[in-house]
C-alpha cells in the first residue's frame, strides 16, 4: 500500500513541542507519510525545537518579520499554506491548538477541500478575547476540523455541547509525550552555576498578548518585591524576545538579586529547569499541562483557563495580574506546606505519554477505512 501524505502544520515553539512527537509516530505508521510545513510564526525559538527532535521541514515559509501585525502574518500565512497545500498531494491537514498558524491552515485546507484533524481540541474558556486572539482561533478551527482530538474528556463533552460529536477522540495531551524525549537525569546548563541549589526555584513565564503594558508591570512589581524581600527564593525567567517584554523585564526586574534574566530556553533546559523548580508562575497554555506532569504546581498570571481540568484537580490555581494578589499568592505557596503539597501531589489530568500514538492510528482508520 502507498504512503498516504499527512501535512502537519506548526509555526510555534510550542505547537513544535506538541507536534514533534506526533511527527515521529506518523513516522512510525505503515501506510502514512508525514510532511513537515513550519510557518516560522516564531522562528529561532521553532528552530530549537527542530533540532531537538531532529526534524527537517519539507517546507519552510519563514514569515517571521519585526513589527508584524496579526492581520499581516495571517495573510502571508494563508497565501503561503494555500499554495502549499493546493500543489500537494497530502489527504489530511494536521494543526495544533490555537495559533494564527492553526487557524490559517485549518482554513487553507478547507478552501481547498483537504480534511482537517485538530489536535489539543475543544479547548474554550468561551470569551473572544481571553485568550486573545487564541480563543476565536481555536473555535474557528472546529467548526472546520474533521477529526477533532480533544485532550481530555472536559475538552470532547465542550465539543459535543457545540454539536460536533463525530470524529472526536480523546487522546490525552501530546505534551506529555515530548518529555519523554527532554527530561535528563543528568543536566548542565551555564544558569545553573549563577542558582543556588539550596534556595526555591520559581520558574516565570510571561508573554500573552493581553498581558502587555499594566498587567506585566504589575506582576514584575510584585516579583520584585517578593525577591527583595526573600533570600530563600530565585527567580528564573527566560524573557521572550519581543521587544515590548523586554523593556518591561530589563525596567522592572533588570540588576536585581535572586532574580535571573536569561534568553529563552530551549525544549530540553525549559523542561529541565521546570522539572528542578519549586513550583511555576506562567501565562503560557501548554506550561499548565507541563509542569503536572512533573509535579509542579502552577500559579496562572490570568483570570480564566482553558485547561479547567488542572484546576479542579488542584494542580493550577488561577491568580490574575493584580499586583497585590500575585505577591500574597507567591508569599503563601512558598511558605503554606498543606497547600504545596496538595498542588504538587495532584494526579495529572492530561495524559498518559501515549497520545501522539492514538492520533496517528486514528489519522490512519480515518484515511483507510
Amino acid at each position: 500500500m502507498k504512503d498516504t501524505d499527512v501535512l502537519v502544520v506548526f509555526g510555534t515553539r510550542p505547537e513544535a513541542i506538541k507536534m514533534a512527537p506526533l511527527v515521529k509516530a506518523l513516522e512510525a505508521t505503515p501506510g502514512l507519510r508525514p510532511v513537515v510545513c513550519v510557518t516560522a510564526q516564531h522562528r529561532e525559538m521553532l528552530d530549537q525545537v527542530l533540532e531537538v527532535f531532529d526534524i527537517k521541514p519539507d517546507f519552510d515559509l519563514d514569515l517571521m518579520k519585526p513589527g508584524q501585525n496579526l492581520a499581516e502574518l495571517s495573510a502571508a500565512a494563508l497565501q503561503g499554506l494555500n499554495e502549499i497545500i493546493a500543489s500537494s498531494s497530502c489527504e489530511m491537514v494536521l494543526v495544533h491548538g490555537d495559533t494564527t498558524t492553526a487557524f490559517m491552515g485549518a482554513l487553507a485546507a478547507y478552501y481547498n477541500k483537504v480534511p482537517v484533524g485538530h489536535v489539543e481540541a475543544g479547548l474554550r474558556t468561551y470569551d473572544k478575547y481571553a485568550p486573545y486572539p487564541e480563543e476565536m482561533n481555536r473555535e474557528f478551527i472546529g467548526r472546520v476540523a474533521d477529526l477533532h482530538f480533544a485532550p481530555t474528556v472536559t475538552s470532547a463533552l465542550q465539543l459535543a455541547a457545540e454539536n460536533r460529536f463525530a470524529h472526536v477522540h480523546v487522546t490525552g495531551n501530546t505534551v506529555i509525550d515530548s518529555l519523554q524525549w527532554t527530561i535528563k537525569d543528568k543536566f548542565d546548563h551555564p544558569l545553573l552555576q549563577e542558582l543556588d541549589s539550596n534556595k526555591k526555584w520559581i520558574l516565570l513565564t510571561m508573554h500573552r498578548r493581553e498581558n502587555w503594558g499594566a498587567p506585566m508591570e504589575a506582576v514584575f512589581q510584585a516579583v520584585a518585591r517578593v525577591a527583595e524581600e526573600r533570600d530563600d527564593v530565585e527567580f528564573i525567567f527566560p524573557v521572550h524576545p519581543n521587544p515590548a517584554i523586554v523593556r518591561l523585564a530589563e525596567e522592572y526586574l533588570g540588576g536585581r538579586e535572586r532574580i535571573h534574566l536569561c534568553s529563552p530556553l530551549d525544549v530540553v533546559a525549559a523542561h529541565n529547569f521546570m522539572a528542578r523548580s519549586h513550583f511555576v508562575l506562567t501565562d503560557s497554555g501548554g506550561i499548565q499541562e507541563e509542569a503536572p506532569s512533573l509535579a509542579k504546581p502552577v500559579l496562572v498570571l490570568r483570570d480564566k483557563t482553558e485547561r479547567p481540568e488542572g484546576v479542579e484537580a488542584g494542580t493550577l490555581r488561577c491568580i490574575g495580574t493584580n499586583k497585590r494578589k500575585v505577591y500574597t499568592e507567591i508569599v503563601r505557596l512558598l511558605d503554606d506546606d498543606s497547600i504545596y503539597r496538595l498542588m504538587s501531589e495532584a494526579s495529572n489530568p492530561y495524559g498518559d505519554g501515549y497520545a501522539s500514538e492514538r492520533i496517528a492510528q486514528a489519522v490512519f482508520e480515518f484515511l483507510h477505512p
